[in-house]
C-alpha cells in the first residue's frame, strides 16, 4: 500500500499531475473501477442532492485524471439525470433497468451514448430508435446483468472502465462481481441531515484491500481493490 502526502503532487487544483495519473493506473485490463465521494459523516451528496456540492479541488483533480485514462464512463440513469450528465470525450454508458435514455442525452451524436439495459425493459424499442440498435446493450432478462454489460463493453475494445455511480449502481456492481475497485474521496466535512451513502441497497459483504492513500489538506483519497477480483 502506498501512502503519499498529496501536497507535493498537486501543482494547481484542477490541473492534471503525471504523478497522480500514474498512481491511478489499473493493475491490469479489463478493469472496472467506481469513483465516489463522501463526507466524513457518510453523506454521498450535499443539500443540492448532488455530489458536486460536497467535492473539492483535490477530488476534482483525481476525477479528471480518471476520466482522462478511461475508455468509457458507466453511470446509472438516475445519477445521469440528477447530476445533469452530458456527452464526454469517451462513450457514456447509461445503465437503466427501464431502458430509458435521460432527456438531456437523447440528441447525442451516434456512439457518444450507449444504453445498457435488459430484455424486458419497457423503453427498449424507443432506446434502439433513439440511439441505434448497435448502441444499446441488452444483458439480462428482467434486470440488467452487469457482468454481461462489462463483457459486452470489453468486446467493443473498452477495457479501462470508469463508473461514477450512483450509490445503487455501486451496490449492484459490487454485489454482481463486476467491479474491481472502489476509488473514494473522503472530504473533511460533516453535513448531517438525510443523504444517501455511497452504497445503497440490500445488505452486501465485500472485503476491500487498501492499495493507495493520498492526503491533501485533510482530504483523503483512497484506492480500494475489491478482494477476490
Amino acid at each position: 500500500m502506498h501512502a503519499v502526502k498529496m501536497n507535493v503532487l498537486i501543482d494547481a487544483l484542477g490541473a492534471l499531475s503525471e504523478e497522480i495519473a500514474d498512481l491511478y493506473r489499473p493493475p491490469r485490463l479489463p478493469w472496472l473501477r467506481v469513483n465516489m465521494v463522501s463526507t466524513v459523516d457518510g453523506a454521498a451528496t450535499g443539500d443540492s442532492g448532488k455530489s458536486g456540492s460536497i467535492n473539492n479541488g483535490a477530488d476534482q483533480q483525481v476525477f479528471h485524471a480518471l476520466r482522462a485514462q478511461c475508455d468509457a464512463i458507466v453511470v446509472g440513469a438516475g445519477t445521469a439525470r440528477t447530476e445533469g450528465y452530458r456527452v464526454a470525450d469517451v462513450p457514456l454508458v447509461v445503465v437503466s433497468g427501464r431502458g430509458i435514455v435521460p432527456e438531456q442525452l437523447r440528441d447525442a451524436e451516434p456512439g457518444k451514448v450507449v444504453l445498457a439495459t435488459c430484455a424486458e425493459a419497457n423503453g427498449l424499442a424507443e432506446a434502439r430508435e433513439l440511439l441505434g440498435a448497435e448502441h444499446v446493450i441488452v444483458a439480462g432478462t428482467g434486470q440488467v446483468d452487469l457482468v454481461g454489460v462489462k463483457a459486452a463493453l470489453v468486446d467493443r475494445g473498452l477495457t479501462n472502465l470508469l463508473s461514477e455511480g450512483g450509490p445503487s449502481l455501486l451496490h449492484d456492481l459490487i454485489a454482481s462481481g463486476a467491479a474491481d475497485e472502489l476509488t473514494l474521496t473522503l472530504v473533511p466535512r460533516a453535513v448531517g441531515g438525510v443523504h444517501p451513502r455511497i452504497v445503497m441497497g440490500d445488505s452486501i459483504d465485500a472485503d476491500l484491500d487498501l492499495a493507495l492513500l493520498l492526503e491533501h489538506e485533510g482530504t483523503l483519497l483512497a484506492r480500494y481493490l475489491i478482494r477476490g477480483r
